[in-house]
This record gives structure tokens, C-alpha cells and sequence, in this order.
């Protein structure tokens, strides 16, 4: 794991962003309105270096505006602090909000910012929601406007995302301490800095080291890393450490712990009656420890301490006994306190704009947030001093702090954003690889009854999604169903929230009595002045729902369990956010490893650090680079494939790459036909024609083995009696399987013979062209013949048997015999094969394309089976999974290696399966190695297994359209598309 963490890490580089508790604009402390047993995965953390921050592709520029002060500050902060007014002094501890949106100059909200900066002198900015580019012009233009740089400030807990939309998103504190890696907590601490750095951002509000210890806390949460401070400590610790390293400020918050509270101290003043031992037990651990560890910056919490405090009822942010006594003088710290935002209710409600200031700055705070009147509390700092109440001196001790790090960090030089930069620095494809990481090894199951993950769509047919909402977008909750609707054929979707009405209530209890499997997306989450329970209303419903097997997913508040406590599978997955979803629907369905440990206690359900491990069986869709693969060297696939089509060889295809349990590449090209009417998708169904012989009639004989029903070495005779006599006595179903039974490759029976039944007949009577054993011909008679032999022992016809056995059970919707028996729907989804002028006179279409198949019903065992590029990645999973998929052993590890090993001397096959020729050309390419295995089909079709190499290749096409004789080069595509895959494995 350490291995592969690493290695994600060096193809990275850049990173940022925050969460800023201060807010009292009841802003989602979430992203705004957005919604083994089998297969080993390494981490893309192997695949990133980590580079030293460095001057060049600096994120700002230098004017000539601000070349005096720059002059005055060479000269010594002293020199400066000497040559400001008192009214700059004071201005320069105040910091106001902006967004970062665009905004015209002739904008109230621009116009009123300049007037802080020039008027007022604040010494800097918070930046609440915005977008990269407005936000970094609006950055621009406000330090034009400011004779001082301003310092840029930000909340970043989750990443820059908390408050820039484009940016890189995180799983939360407590996702991310799930995890039981610090080194996640380093990258998104330098993650996020990188990217804030590019914002010109000076310092972000992050880490949270409260120690979330009370289940009823209603603002921090999953905000914490966790519920014991040695985590949460080690944690924060890792998080500064990234952050720092890229050269922006990071801050502790909220000091001296938020907790152990049960009150918003965005709405009222809470209060936490502890004494000192306690505090010094618990919530000092983490900020002791990063004090202890060089921390710059720490942030103030709204709240009360009795049992402490000299002045009972006083907020710490302008309690002495808590910034003076305890911080400065207990913990040493020497940094700079901010303190938490001045306009919450906690303090705006109980104290005047400048009294608010004037006892903060007293308590031993030097910034002060988020003024709700900044000139009246300047006018009253200013008679404060005059008046003795605050010395100039004190004013000036944290003005200098502040200056000193303008200083430290060149903004008297350079303090504008280099826009060109931006998007070399921000959202790249490794820092976003890096957060889907963190993402997948966040997700952390806690229960798991009647092992009812992987969900299986054979075991649950029907599934029914619900999202609990605490809003009223239910946007999230669509993505989930969404994505749910990739890995399974059949979902319902409902939302529960506060436009929920009778009626609608009344079809989610009609649907839950039809479901299989409720799933119960709960998308509570910490957002200020809001609860972080499921309504009274929501769980009357709930708790009226039918009795089915139901998955609660916990997207946001981990301690909703309680609310559900009966629930079969609870998955924690920590945050509403597309990339938490992202995560999650593939885990439930055995895409992904889940094995992250609670941070936190769930009184009377769980202990800190429970989970249950859960392997990845089944495939995924993910980034190329997760399964180790270099996305530029894929992309070369694009162009031979247009050219292919260009050239005629095809009118369109899919092409899909599995690698290490992912689909890491998955795209169609071109059209249906030449009309160019119809383009390709990327799920649509093609005509296998013989990969049919592997994916249909093998596979069974595989499984019939494997049960003892049949034997390689079985004769032939043993069921079909025509073969008892002459040559034909000495034919066993190894030779049919390694086409040197003596049958010729086929016989055009079908210009005579027009039933089924005097077919297999004409073919059980066919003489023989060569002694058996004795000379490879590849034959489709004896393919049809095993089929045959298939449907004899299982009692059952070939496609319903290997429906019911393999493919359903799989998960491979889209692999099935006569399509148009599915439904005529699904002949939109299948180009055609060929204008058949010949025995049925029409264009071919979700028929199959091979006259002997169509002639037997549409079923054979050579020909007729139909599949996606999904589901053949599965397929190709399953096999190099040793026969195991979705938590199932469908064929023994001993059969699968044994069938797809080479078998026969006098040619390249194994049992059923062709392997790449050992001379010669091959359309499996020249860099795959010589054990690779699969097949290929006349239409166009081939599915080629590197096991060295544990990766699968897949090329769909309809090559036959117009007619058979076209695309002769298929051949040479299928090889240069096996070289770019295998060239594109990262070593």
C-alpha cells in the first residue's frame, strides 16, 4: 500500500483548499448544489513525485504600483509601521469577506471593497464561493486598489472546492482519518495549498483539530478527523505539513476546541463546562502537539468555558484565560491568532462591532474576521486607544505579525496571480487522481448482514434508491441513482425531503413493496444553522417502509446509523459530493476494496476503529493511471481506430482496456453504418459471431468439468451415438475443443436444409476430413457439436443455461442469444452486420449474423451470442480472477488455467481459446506475452487476455457492413490497438 501511495504521489504536484466555520450565511459547509480474492488495485499515488516548490511558474507578478512600499518594507517592518496612521494600523487587522464571482467596476459589492481597502486600510480578504477565474481577476484587481498587499485568506478544509468551484474536492477530515493513512492527510494539505497558492491565496482556514467526541455536535462532525485526539493530532499534524510545504499558512481551528458541543455557535454562544484537566486531556492534545511542531496560525472558537475562564460567560475568542493563559502562555504558542468570524450570533449578539475587537485584541487575538460593521468597530478600536482602554503598542504587536508575513511571502513584490498558470496548477489530472484515492479508501463498512454486499443483480433483480434529503435540490441524490443504474439493469429512484407531499409518500411505499433491495441514500450533512438528523416527518416514512433488505449509505452524518439502527448494510461514505458517489456505487457492487475504520465512536452501535473489510471482485470504471496505465500512450487507440474507419475497414467501434479489476478505457468511434446516421455508444451491443465459442459453449464445458459432469478426455460417443462407430469412436471433447477432431471447418447445409433439427443431424452424420488428433482445422462443427453436448447434460438449452449460470449473475445485462426476444428496444443498440443478399434477403440487425446459428434458432454453440464492451470486460475479469467474480467462484482457478493454457502441439490453442501465435503475426500484437489467450469473431469482434500482464483488450466492431468481404484489415488494427495498450503499462 505504502508502495503504491507513493507512487500516485510523484505524477502529481499541485494542490488547495478550505472550510470556513465563521460563515453566517448558512452556506453548505458542502459543495453547493452538485450534485481479493479477486482483483488487486495499486494506488496512483506510486505513479506522482514530489517535487520542491520552486520560483518558477510563480503564481504571481509584480506591478510598479506598489515599488515605494516595497522600498519602505526593505527598510525594516519597523520603518513601515512607523510611516502608517493609527487608522491604517487598525484597519490592517481586519479582514472582510468578497466572492469570488465577476463583477463589474461599477459593481455595489466591488465598489464597496475598494472603499474598504482605500478608506478603511483592511490588511485583507476572506474569499467565500466564487470560481477560479473570478475569483483570481477579482484578487488582481483588489491588490491594484491597495497601497499595503492584501493577505488572502480562504476556507480549505476539503480542499479548494469548499469555496471554488472547478477546484480539487476531498473527502472530509474524518473520511480522510478513515483512511488510517497520515500520508492522505500530507496530500491534501499540499494539494490544496498548491492550488490555493494559485488562487493567490496567502493562508487557509484547515485544519479542524476539534476533537469530535459528542454525536450530537451540530457543526463540526465530519469537519474533525476524529473522536481521539492522538488522531485527530497526528492528522492535523500531516495535513500542516503538506500545506506548509508549498509555502501557504494553514490554520488550527477552533481553539481550544468545538467538539463537545451541542449548540451552532453560529446561532447562540455555546458553552462547555470542563475543567482545565479535561481540556488539557482532550481537546489541547491535537494543538499542543502541533504547536509543539512549529504551527504558525491558530484559529479562535465562540465559546464559553466556565469552570476556566475568569469571566464565566465570555467567548474565548475574547477570554485572556483562554488565548493569553492557556494558548500563549501554557502552550507557548507565539503565532498568530484569527479569530473565528466576528458576525456570529455567539458574539455580534451580545457585543458591540468594536467591543468585540477591543476585548479580542485584549484576549491576545491579532486578526480580526469578518466584522458585521467594520467602520463602526474601527471608529470604536480607535477611541478605545484614545481613551487607554488598548494600547497603540498592541495594536501594533499584531500589525506587525501580519506585515512580517506579507513580507516572508514576497507580496511587497509580487502579489498578483499569474492567470496563465492557473490551469497547470489547479484541478489537474493528478491532484484529482490523488482525491479519488482518498475517496475510495475513506469508505468505511460497518455492517454488512446476510452478506448482502457486492450486491448481486440475480440475488436483488429489483433495487429502489431513496434519498433523504435535508434540502430541497435532491440534484446528489440523482447522481447516486444515476450511477446505480451503470452496475445494475433495474432501479427506482425516489427523493425524500421537504417538497416531499402525501402523494408522492404513497408511491415510495407502493414501490418499496415491489423492490428486492431498498437503498437509503442519506444525504444529511453538517450545513450551518441546519440540523444533522433526519426529520420527524422523514422517518414517520421510514419507518413505514416494507420489510426489505435495506443498505443505508451515510453520505454526510455518520451517526444517522442510530436513526436506522436495523438497517442490513450501513456504509459510511462521509460527504454528499459526486466524488464520494463516484466512489461508492462501484464498492457496493464489488468494484473496489473497502476497508476503511471508523475515527470516531458510535455510542451503543460501534467502537472507534471498527470496519469490515470487503475485497474488490468485480470490475470499475476508473482513470487510466489507477490501474497503472498512461492515459497519453491510450489516447494513440483514437487515432487508429479513426483511421480504421476512415479506410473502410469498419463504419464505427468500441474499444475497452481492463486492467487490474478497472476499465480504464472505454470509447466507441465512428457510426452504425457509412450513412453516418447513427453514431456508436459506448454500451452498444455487437454481434460476437465465434467469440461465441469461448464466452458461451467453453465457459460451460468449464463448468461442467469443474462438476464433474464431463471430461476432457470424455469420448465424443458418450453423447452423441452417431460417433460410436468407424473414426469417429476415437474423437473426445479435447479434440473438439482443440479443433483437431478431423471435422472440416463447416458446411453450407443451410442452401437445403432449413430446420434445426435436420441440421445437427447433416452435422453429427458429417464425415471426416482428417484422422482426429492428428491435424489442427478450425471448425465451427464441432463448436455446434459441443453445444449440443452442453444442452444434453444441463437439460436446459445453451443460452438459457449460460444466462442463468454466468452471465445474469455476472452482472452482464447485455450478453444474451436473439436480441430481439429481449425487447425491440434493444435493436437500437446493435449496428448491423450485413446486407444479406443471399438466404434471407435484408439488412441483418440484432439477428445473428452466421446463417448455421440463425438457421438453429439464433442459438449455437459457435455463433449467435450478442455482449457489450462491458460485459466482455467482466468476463475477461472473471477469468483472470481464476474463475471468481462478484464475491462468486463461478469456475475453478485449476479449470480456468488449465482451459486457457496452450494444449496443443501442432497449434496455437488451448482448450477452446486461441492463443497468440509464437512466430509469426498475430493480432494480439508483437509486445503482449506469449501466454496471452482469447478469440476473435468474424463480424469484427476479439477479446484478447494478457495474464502476465493481468490485462484484457477488447475491440467491437461490425466490419461485415456492408458485406463480408469488406474490412480485411481488421486483423492489423486489432494488433497496433494490443501494442499502444500494452506499451501504455506503466512499469
Amino acid at each position: 500500500m505504502q508502495k503504491q501511495f507513493l507512487l500516485v504521489l510523484v505524477l502529481f504536484l499541485g494542490l488547495t483548499t478550505f472550510t470556513f466555520s465563521c460563515s453566517s450565511s448558512k452556506e453548505t459547509l458542502e459543495e453547493e448544489n452538485q450534485t481479493s480474492h479477486g482483483i488487486q488495485q495499486e494506488s496512483v499515488l506510486k505513479n506522482i513525485e514530489e517535487k520542491p516548490a520552486s520560483s518558477e511558474g510563480s503564481d504571481t507578478s509584480t506591478t510598479a504600483e506598489h515599488q515605494d512600499i516595497a522600498i519602505s518594507a526593505e527598510g525594516g517592518i519597523d520603518s513601515l509601521i512607523e510611516d502608517m496612521s493609527l487608522r491604517e494600523k487598525i484597519g490592517q487587522l481586519f479582514f472582510v469577506s468578497a466572492y469570488g464571482t465577476y463583477k463589474s467596476n461599477d459593481n455595489a459589492s466591488y465598489r464597496e471593497l475598494v472603499s474598504q481597502i482605500k478608506d478603511h486600510h483592511v490588511g485583507g480578504v476572506i474569499f467565500f464561493s466564487g470560481e477560479i477565474y473570478g475569483q483570481t481577476i477579482l484578487t488582481n484587481k483588489l491588490q491594484e486598489a491597495s497601497r499595503i498587499p492584501l493577505w488572502i485568506t480562504q476556507d480549505m478544509e476539503y480542499g479548494a472546492a469548499m469555496r471554488v468551484r472547478g477546484t480539487t474536492r476531498f473527502a472530509p477530515a474524518m473520511g480522510v482519518a478513515a483512511t488510517r493513512n497520515t500520508d492522505y492527510a500530507y496530500w491534501v494539505g499540499k494539494v490544496t495549498a498548491r492550488e490555493a497558492k494559485a488562487l493567490g491565496v496567502n493562508q487557509i482556514f484547515a485544519p479542524v483539530l476539534d476533537v469530535n467526541n459528542n454525536p450530537d455536535n451540530p457543526v463540526i462532525n465530519v469537519r474533525s478527523f476524529s473522536g481521539d485526539p492522538k488522531t485527530v493530532a497526528s492528522f492535523g499534524e500531516a495535513f500542516i505539513k503538506g500545506a506548509e510545504s508549498e509555502g501557504v499558512i494553514s490554520t488550527a481551528k477552533h481553539f481550544p476546541g468545538h467538539g463537545d458541543t451541542d449548540t451552532d455557535s453560529h446561532i447562540s454562544l455555546p458553552t462547555i463546562n470542563y475543567d482545565y484537566a479535561r481540556l488539557d486531556s482532550l481537546e489541547l492534545v491535537p494543538f499542543r502537539s502541533a504547536i509543539n511542531n512549529g504551527l504558525k496560525s491558530v484559529m479562535s472558537a465562540h465559546i464559553a468555558f466556565p469552570k476556566i475562564s475568569d469571566t464565566p460567560s465570555m467567548p474565548g475568542t475574547m477570554d485572556g484565560s483562554i488565548l493569553n493563559g492557556i494558548l500563549q502562555d501554557s502552550l507557548n504558542f507565539n503565532g498568530v491568532v484569527v479569530t473565528d468570524g466576528l458576525e456570529m450570533s455567539g458574539i455580534s449578539s451580545n457585543y458591540s462591532p468594536g467591543s468585540a475587537v477591543v476585548k479580542a485584541l485584549q484576549a491576545g487575538a491579532d486578526l480580526m474576521l469578518l466584522s458585521p460593521d467594520l467602520l463602526t468597530a474601527i471608529n470604536e478600536v480607535e477611541k478605545a486607544i484614545e481613551k487607554g482602554i488598548i494600547s497603540k503598542e498592541r495594536i501594533e504587536h499584531s500589525v506587525r505579525k501580519l506585515l512580517q508575513w506579507k513580507q516572508q511571502h514576497g507580496l511587497f513584490e509580487k502579489n498578483r496571480v499569474n492567470i496563465e498558470n492557473l490551469s497547470a496548477r489547479i484541478s489537474t489530472r493528478e491532484n484529482e487522481l490523488i482525491a479519488d484515492e482518498i475517496s475510495r479508501k475513506s469508505l468505511t463498512l460497518v455492517k454488512n448482514e446476510n452478506d448482502i454486499l457486492p450486491i448481486r443483480p440475480d440475488k436483488f433483480p429489483k433495487v429502489m434508491v431513496l434519498s433523504v434529503a435535508d434540502d430541497e435540490s435532491g440534484s446528489t441524490g440523482t447522481g447516486f441513482a444515476e450511477r446505480l443504474r451503470t452496475y445494475h439493469p433495474d432501479v427506482t429512484f425516489h427523493v425524500l425531503d421537504k417538497r416531499t407531499s402525501e402523494e408522492e409518500e404513497l408511491t415510495i411505499l407502493k414501490d418499496a413493496l415491489e423492490t428486492d433491495l431498498l437503498i437509503i441514500g442519506s444525504f444529511i450533512y453538517v450545513r450551518s444553522g441546519q440540523s444533522v438528523q433526519i426529520s420527524e416527518k422523514q422517518m414517520k416514512l421510514l419507518k413505514s417502509l416494507p420489510d426489505k433488505p435495506t443498505v443505508l449509505v451515510a453520505f454526510g452524518n455518520p451517526y444517522v446509523v442510530h436513526d436506522l439502527p436495523d438497517s442490513d448494510v450501513q456504509l459510511m461514505a462521509w460527504a454528499a459530493n459526486s466524488g464520494q458517489i463516484k466512489s461508492v456505487v462501484p464498492a457496493l457492487f464489488g468494484g473496489s476494496r473497502i476497508d476503511g475504520r471508523l475515527p470516531i465512536e458510535i455510542p451503543d452501535m460501534y467502537s472507534n476503529g471498527h470496519g469490515i473489510d470487503l475485497p474488490q471482485t468485480t470490475v470499475r470504471y476508473d482513470e487510466p493511471e489507477t490501474a497503472g496505465l498512461q492515459r497519453d500512450s491510450l489516447l494513440q487507440i483514437d487515432r487508429i481506430m479513426n483511421e480504421a474507419i476512415f479506410d473502410s475497414t469498419f463504419p464505427g467501434g468500441v474499444v475497452a482496456v481492463v486492467k487490474d479489476g478497472v476499465i480504464a478505457y472505454r470509447k466507441a468511434f465512428g457510426y452504425h453504418t457509412y450513412d453516418k446516421l447513427e453514431k456508436v455508444s459506448e454500451t452498444d451491443i455487437y454481434d460476437l459471431a465465434s467469440l461465441t465459442k469461448v464466452l458461451a459453449t467453453t465457459t460451460s464445458v468449464m463448468k461442467l468439468v469443474d462438476e464433474g459432469d464431463l471430461k476432457p478426455s470424455d469420448p465424443v460417443s458418450k453423447y452423441i451415438p452417431e460417433y460410436n462407430k468407424g473414426q469417429k469412436q476415437n474423437i473426445t471433447i479435447r479434440n473438439l475443443l482443440l479443433h483437431n477432431s478431423g471435422l472440416p471447418p463447416f458446411r453450407v447445409y443451410v442452401d437445403s436444409l432449413k430446420t434445426e433439427k435436420e441440421i445437427i443431424q447433416a452435422i453429427k452424420n458429417e464425415p471426416l476430413i482428417n484422422e482426429p488428433g492428428k491435424k489442427y482445422v478450425y471448425s465451427d462443427l464441432g463448436f455446434i457439436l459441443l453445444g449440443e453436448i452442453v444442452e444434453q447434460i444441463t437439460g436446459t438449452s445453451l443460452d438459457k443455461y449460460v444466462r442463468k449460470t454466468f452471465f445474469y449473475p455476472m452482472g452482464m445485462g447485455s450478453t444474451f442469444y436473439n436480441p430481439k426476444k429481449v425487447g425491440n428496444w434493444i435493436s437500437n443498440k446493435i449496428p448491423p452486420t450485413e446486407i444479406d443478399t443471399v438466404y434471407r434477403e435484408k439488412v441483418i440487425r440484432a439477428e445473428a449474423h452466421d446463417e448455421c446459428a440463425w438457421y438453429l434458432n439464433g442459438v449455437a454453440g459457435h455463433a449467435g451470442l450478442f455482449s457489450s464492451a462491458h460485459d466482455l470486460a467482466a468476463y475477461a475479469q472473471m477469468l483472470m480472477s481464476g474463475g471468481s467474480y462478484g464475491g462468486r467462484d463461478f469456475i475453478s482457478t485449476e479449470t480456468v488455467n488449465m482451459f486457457t493454457a496452450r494444449q496443443s502441439e501442432n497449434s496455437d490453442r488451448g482448450y477452446g481459446f486461441d492463443h497468440k501465435s509464437e512466430e509469426g503475426f498475430s493480432s494480439a500484437g508483437t509486445l503482449s506475452s506469449t501466454a496471452t489467450y482469447g478469440h476473435t469473431g468474424f463480424t469484427g469482434t476479439s477479446m484478447w487476455i494478457d495474464p502476465e500482464k493481468n490485462v484484457g483488450i477488447i475491440m467491437l466492431t461490425n466490419r461485415t457492413y456492408p458485406y463480408r468481404s469488406y474490412g480485411s484489415k481488421i486483423s492489423q488494427v486489432r494488433a497496433k490497438v494490443a501494442d499502444i495498450v500494452i506499451s501504455s503499462i506503466m512499469e
